[in-house]
C-alpha cells in the first residue's frame, strides 16, 4: 500500500469515526471543516473525501527526483 492510498484510508476511517461521532454529540474535529466533509460526501460519497492535492508531485519537489 502507497503512502498515499494509506492517507485516503486514514482519512475516511477518521470521516467515518467523526460521523458517527457527530451523531452520538461528540465531534473531533471543527464544526465548518466537518460541514465541508459531508456535503463533499453527500454529493460524491467517499470518492469525494479523497484529497486531489496529494496525487500532484509538489512543485518544490527537486528537479532531478520528477
Amino acid at each position: 500500500m502507497s503512502r498515499t492510498e494509506l492517507q485516503r484510508e486514514m482519512r475516511t476511517m477518521r470521516f467515518e469515526e467523526a460521523y458517527t461521532g457527530r451523531r452520538a454529540g461528540r465531534l473531533g474535529v471543527w464544526e465548518r471543516a466537518f460541514r465541508r466533509y459531508i456535503d463533499r460526501y453527500e454529493e460524491d460519497g467517499v470518492q469525494g473525501l479523497i484529497d486531489e492535492r496529494l496525487l500532484q508531485v509538489s512543485h518544490r519537489r527537486a528537479r532531478w527526483m520528477r
